[in-house]
């Protein structure tokens, strides 16, 4: 696996079109390693969940989820409403790891960022989705912890991070979690 391209799927758990938390991710993939693939993926069209329909999936469940089973690890970018993660990232979580005995998630390393106008940067939202992540059996990074406060300091009028110490976090979260997609997979 030392020459091989690095599948990594990012989604953000906002459909703000000016997220910041999607330009986080715009980020990212301008800082990957070369030997990463980046693939951005929006939850927008992904209905409500309803257990109804788990055995019949909506088209873009479906997508979701090939697309999660195909990527060696997952990148998440939430934003933080009411101290926790926001409903669109749940909803898509939920879809993705239903029904029961097809949790596309299950055994995928994945590492966390976050971004809000606020102190904390999306702090809280990130310790409520660990947990979960832990419980969906996934491999979080642990380190760095990317939470960027005051975003709108941190981005510029057109999306772009322009805070380079925000930028070095990013690029070592990544590099992190191409070594742990790395070491997962030689494990198997």
């Amino acid at each position: 696996m030392v020459n091989e391209k690095i599948k990594i799927l990012g989604f953000a758990g906002s459909l703000r079109k000016d997220s910041y938390n999607k330009a986080l991710l715009k980020a990212a993939s301008e800082l990957a390693p070369k030997n990463v693939i980046l693939e951005i993926f929006d939850l927008e069209q992904i209905p409500l969940f309803n257990q109804d329909l788990e055995n019949n999936l909506p088209d873009k469940v479906k997508e979701f989820k090939k697309k999660i089973r195909e990527a060696d690890a997952i990148l998440i970018a939430t934003p933080e409403y009411n101290y926790s993660f926001s409903g669109v990232l749940k909803n898509a979580i939920d879809w993705a790891s239903r029904p029961f005995g097809d949790n596309s998630f299950k055994g995928k390393p994945v590492a966390i960022m976050s971004a809000s106008v606020g102190t904390f940067g999306g702090a809280r939202a990130q310790y409520h989705l660990r947990q979960v992540l832990v419980g969906l059996d996934m491999h979080p990074i642990n380190k760095p912890e990317v939470m960027v406060p005051f975003a709108d300091e941190k981005f510029d009028e057109n999306g772009n991070l322009v805070d380079e110490e925000t930028r070095e976090y990013i690029r070592e979260l990544l590099k992190n979690l191409v070594n742990w997609a790395k070491k997962l997979k030689d494990s198997k």
